[in-house]
């Protein structure tokens, strides 16, 4: 995918791993304030671990309704979403066991049982719009203004449009640990960092663990400001990296 001739006014604004913190995504769009030309690009995993998935399929279908020039990629955990629905996604069997209880719970569903309430009755309970969000609208990976958008990272030497899915969602140590070989700066998700990861200009990692107690964090790439909202939080932090992106 990329992106087309964005307005002279835009901003280009990132966003981190969401997992299942509606409240944090909430408060950051607020006091990010996007506007109808800015270009929004979430990098994946909107579900699971956290309190409220179906909360946030709920804010995700405002913002591309509000915001049209809005990309949301795939993560690992919305492939695993999919598999355990009986769609198209992968490692269904390992779903639950990576925080997909707390996602079939926001949608009512009981997961007492060891494999949860399986297929059938899941994709049941969740809203077609979310059915057709997860399998029909998400992107693999994205591109604009020099910046390459992957939910995990790459497979170095490989050029983006010849890199497998498994690594695009999945990737960690052959990424992290090497030149990926692109001509852009990689923005990733995925590996959670206590601050944002800058290595330019090869790499910005952009997961800050807020499931985990960290924060979630908004980079916008135009203007150079970061901005965050820490677990709980209802305010949020604004800080000038324009040096740290080079």
């Amino acid at each position: 995918m990329s992106g087309g001739q964005p307005d002279a006014a835009s901003r280009l604004l990132c966003i981190g791993d969401v997992h299942g913190c509606a409240a944090e995504l909430s408060v950051l769009l607020g006091a990010v304030d996007p506007s109808s030309v800015d270009r929004l690009v979430f990098l994946g995993d909107y579900v699971d671990r956290g309190p409220a998935s179906k909360e946030c399929l709920d804010l995700l279908a405002d913002v591309r309704e509000t915001y049209p020039n809005t990309v949301c990629l795939r993560g690992n955990h919305e492939d695993m979403f999919l598999a355990y629905l009986g769609l198209d996604g992968h490692h269904a069997e390992v779903f639950l066991a990576n925080g997909g209880a707390a996602t079939l719970r926001s949608y009512g569903l009981d997961v007492s049982s060891r494999h949860g309430p399986g297929a059938e009755r899941a994709r049941a309970q969740v809203a077609p719009a979310h059915l057709a969000f997860l399998s029909e609208q998400l992107v693999m990976h994205h591109s604009a203004d020099g910046y390459t958008f992957v939910h995990a990272g790459v497979r170095p030497g490989i050029p983006i449009e010849r890199q497998e899915a498994d690594d695009l969602l999945w990737i960690r140590e052959a990424f992290l640990s090497a030149e990926h070989g692109l001509p852009s700066t990689v923005v990733f998700g995925h590996t959670p960092h206590r601050e944002v990861l800058f290595d330019p200009p090869r790499k910005i990692g952009l997961d800050t663990g807020c499931v985990y107690g960290g924060r979630l964090s908004c980079l916008d790439l135009t203007t150079g400001v970061l901005h965050q909202v820490v677990r709980g939080a209802r305010n949020a932090m604004q800080r000038d990296v324009r040096r740290q992106l080079g």
